[in-house]
């Protein structure tokens, strides 16, 4: 009984009667629950809410931005300097850290409340029959067992057996992918029936788009079909994205170097007779000044500049790692509807007798044209055309009205697309029905599958319009209208043949007829439904988005595999994939989520990776094929706007909703969203993502030479009992200015023109192409050459230690600076990529050169950082050793290309 109630008997409701429900759940069928035990079952069962998710606080946020690898060695390395009374250091290191956090956060927090302003969450009321009344009550004030009343509008509260119905149709798209309006019975299903086909069901989430329905509470809240997928998101463990794993394995290298530095040090001083105390700090000295303390703040940064870059291309980023795993996707699995397609029905193909026209156009606008093999085509030189239209117009319960200036149905999508074809052709709404009065009508019946509507026409006669599904309007008509207006035979083989190869193009076929009545007296009813002469058919569809037609193609030039997972019909789908380049060839298969369900994971693993097309698939069916091709170490990005693509969502390495007609579930599980909808926002994401992965490739290319040599200058003068060329707090002052005024400049480098014409980056590839150990061994050689010689030249000059120190920490910063002009293509010359492209970093140039004299020549500089004025000709050397850097990294980049 009620109290025994399971989630395995709410999922097999569809195969019992309306009675047998009754009985079990104990609800009188007529007059519903009494008050007394609505509430009684409402103190049991609780409310039929989602157990709420906990949101990200402020704190959570914080955290993210604190819990990195790098980070952690800054702030290990600001403990140890205050330990050292190094106080200064430990200032700026902290504010290093502080500044990662600020910006990683200020970011983040900004995408969440974007995400928010999204939301058009409400609450929701439903009609409800107790004891015999009907009552609107706040949805969640619904129980197992109510007797629920539904009619076109309303939100669909629960997961409702239906037991009558009255010519009701549902939207169900965000939960099972279906993108037509579906007809709905009160028969019992098969209990293997899928969700997509239950057709004696309404589940929570979904909406009534015209009829009306009665039906019991099976289910609430957590155990609705939106529930169960709910929990189905919670589950799912969050991936670790590429850059992730790039930054450990960078962190790796930096801590096996630092430490392996330290350790060389540390023993060689011990050995030379130092205490190992003194030895120990001066290990420690060098493992601080080796750390690459711009690193973690530039990279923050960068990725943040990739934000909005994206937010200005329509891609809302909500965690910064994903600006960067956008750059890495080798597969992006699409939903079809709104997504791929325009999510608006559209007369795409009409056929009437001696004639087939295309109808160009699309959404709700009405303009357009009829084109005849390619030729404009005015549908007035055919009356059956013209007829066609009229009945599409009059025969029609839903209406057009404009909303911020966007046209709009009100009523049904399929009815709204012959209202607008009829507008395409010159036909007025007003004109007509004022022409063509009303008199009657038989509303669509999911028996019969058509409609009549009865009108008045000119001098008293009236005219009876019919449309419907195309098998059950040929069965009424026995003749054809022609061009002239004549009547033929209808052929009704010739005519199964063109619906049946219409219907292979993913069209909706409607068929339109009528007949003249006359001046007679006439009693609308189906037994007096004369023969009717037929008029034609249209073809319907949601057709491709045009641009997302071209973003596929980029896509496919980039090397990225495009799939379509959608809860649509397998013909449906495949007739869009074919249409959009999705699949090349009629004899691709498309998989079906019944095939699905009899797979092993290896064998679905091996279809997945070579199938382009999953139609008719389940939320849990979509979440199986993104692991499958993520066990293939596939980098997959997954859009969707539907409760039933949550799961899937927060499984892929980037989750891709839609910012306008997404759910608010679908926004929550997902890493980014589009704030248009539109599968080329994806693409310009994706582009956006290489050149930010780019320019952190030649950041870090860029940084970690230059550490590598500062922690060798310090080395080799312990070990050779040498002076310290450089100070810690001065190699501080290298890394940080250069970091912000060279480095973070290569964020504005532009993108380079091949960038789409790539293939993704293997994920298992390294980080650091071999040529980068090349480049590294120049630039960390020269470092220290030039620091060495240039600080014994100057004190064999006669210059004070300070004065050689200087010259050595300008070394630095100009060899640094010569660099940087290297890293900006790791393949093509500067004069090539053109010098002034990036005039930020030629503005950050110039302004470091002016913060270097600033700390040569300005005396409070001098005192903090113990440095001192130097003369002409040392700058001499130093501009020559900065250019002879430049010209041996150029000389490496240009043997490379030519062996490889």
């Amino acid at each position: 009984m009620v109290n025994d109630w399971t989630t395995e008997q709410s999922s097999m409701a569809h195969a019992q009667t309306g009675e047998e429900l009754g009985q079990v759940l104990e609800t009188d069928l007529s007059q519903g629950l009494s008050d007394a035990e609505a509430e009684a079952r409402l103190g049991r069962f609780g409310e039929n809410a989602l157990s709420k998710k906990q949101k990200e606080t402020v704190w959570d946020l914080i955290w993210e931005q604190i819990h990195q690898p790098l980070v952690y060695i800054l702030i290990v390395a600001g403990v140890v300097t205050v330990f050292l009374k190094e106080y200064i250091d430990a200032s700026v290191i902290f504010a290093v850290v502080v500044v990662n956090v600020i910006i990683g956060f200020v970011q983040e927090y900004k995408a969440m409340n974007t995400l928010e302003s999204l939301s058009k969450s409400m609450a929701t009321f439903t009609t409800v029959i107790r004891a015999g009344k009907k009552h609107r009550v706040d949805s969640k004030h619904i129980t197992l067992g109510d007797l629920i009343f539904l009619q076109q509008g309303d939100k669909v509260p629960a997961d409702i057996r239906l037991i009558s119905t009255k010519e009701l149709q549902t939207k169900e798209a965000t939960l099972t992918g279906e993108s037509l309006p579906v007809d709905k019975t009160t028969e019992p299903l098969p209990e293997d029936c899928v969700l997509a086909d239950r057709r004696n069901m309404v589940y929570a989430s979904t909406y009534i788009t015209s009829g009306q329905a009665t039906g019991i509470v099976t289910a609430i809240g957590d155990q609705t079909e939106v529930g169960r997928i709910s929990e189905l998101i919670q589950e799912v463990e969050r991936v670790e994205t590429p850059l992730a794993k790039k930054i450990g394995q960078i962190t790796k290298l930096l801590l096996v170097l630092i430490l392996g530095l330290a350790g060389v040090t540390f023993t060689v001083g011990l050995l030379q007779g130092q205490s190992w105390k003194e030895m120990f700090m001066v290990a420690v000295a060098l493992s601080v000044a080796a750390i690459p303390e711009g690193l973690p703040a530039a990279v923050t940064a960068m990725l943040a500049i990739g934000v909005n870059r994206m937010a200005r291309r329509n891609a809302i980023i909500r965690k910064l790692p994903v600006v960067e795993t956008l750059g890495s996707a080798t597969i992006i699995c699409s939903d079809k509807t709104g997504t791929l397609t325009e999510g608006l029905m559209t007369v795409r193909e009409i056929a009437v007798h001696g004639l087939e026209l295309e109808v160009t156009g699309s959404a709700y606008d009405p303009n357009g044209e009829f084109l005849h093999q390619g030729e404009s085509f005015s549908p007035k030189d055919h009356q059956g055309l013209w007829m066609n239209l009229h009945a599409g117009l009059l025969c029609n319960d839903s209406s057009l009205e404009k909303k911020g200036g966007i046209q709009v149905v009100q009523g049904n999508p399929t009815e709204g697309a012959l209202l607008v074809t009829a507008l395409k052709a010159g036909l007025s709404m007003d004109e007509i029905t004022a022409l063509y009065p009303r008199i009657d009508s038989i509303p669509f019946d999911s028996k019969k599958k058509y409609m009549v509507s009865l009108h008045h026409g000119e001098n008293g006669s009236k005219t009876l319009f019919v449309k419907g599904a195309a098998e059950h309007i040929l069965a009424l008509c026995d003749r054809c209208l022609l061009a002239d207006g004549s009547h033929h035979p209808l052929e009704i083989q010739r005519w199964q043949e063109k619906i049946d190869a219409m219907a292979q193009k993913g069209l909706r076929i409607l068929a339109m007829a009528h007949f003249e009545i006359g001046e007679r007296d006439f009693s609308l009813d189906h037994n007096t439904l004369p023969r009717l002469t037929f008029s034609g058919l249209q073809g319907i569809i949601d057709p491709p988005r045009k641009e997302a037609v071209s973003a596929i193609n980029s896509c496919h030039e980039a090397g990225i595999r495009v799939k379509m997972i959608t809860g649509d019909h397998a013909i449906t789908a495949k007739a869009i994939a074919m249409e959009m380049g999705i699949l090349t060839d009629h004899n691709e298969q498309v998989i079906e989520g019944k095939e699905i369900d009899g797979l092993s994971e290896e064998a679905l693993t091996e279809i997945s990776e070579h199938t382009h097309v999953f139609a008719r698939v389940t939320p849990e069916q979509k979440l199986r094929i993104v692991r499958a091709l993520q066990s293939r170490s596939e980098i997959v990005a997954m859009t969707g706007d539907g409760v039933n693509d949550a799961p899937a969502l927060k499984q892929a390495d980037i989750g891709t909703a839609m910012g306008i007609t997404g759910t608010e579930v679908s926004k929550e599980a997902s890493d980014m969203v589009l704030a248009d909808d539109n599968f080329s926002s994806i693409k310009a994401a994706v582009e956006e993502g290489r050149g930010v992965y780019d320019n952190l490739t030649k950041f870090i290319v860029w940084t970690l030479p230059t550490n590598v040599g500062e922690g060798l200058v310090i080395m080799l003068a312990i070990i050779m009992g040498l002076s310290l060329p450089i100070l810690p707090i001065q190699i501080l002052w290298v890394n940080m200015s250069t970091a912000l005024l060279y480095g973070l400049m290569l964020a504005f480098e532009p993108k380079e023109p091949s960038i789409m014409q790539r293939p993704p980056r293997k994920p298992d590839k390294p980080f650091f192409a071999p040529n980068f150990y090349v480049k590294m061994g120049i630039v960390s050689g020269m470092l220290v050459l030039s620091a060495y010689n240039l600080f014994n030249w100057e004190l064999e000059a006669g210059r004070t230690v300070e004065q050689a120190r200087t010259v050595a920490v300008t070394v630095f910063v100009l060899i640094e600076g010569a660099y940087v002009f290297n890293c900006r293509s790791f393949k093509h010359s500067l004069w090539e990529i053109g010098f002034f492209s990036n005039k930020l970093l030629l503005f950050g140039w110039l302004l470091m050169l002016v913060c270097q004299l600033a700390f040569v020549y300005v005396p409070f500089m001098n005192i903090a950082f113990q440095s001192a004025s130097i003369p002409l000709a040392s700058w001499g050397r130093i501009l020559a050793s900065a250019f002879l850097t430049y010209l041996l990294v150029e000389i490496e980049k240009w043997v490379e290309r030519r062996l490889f």
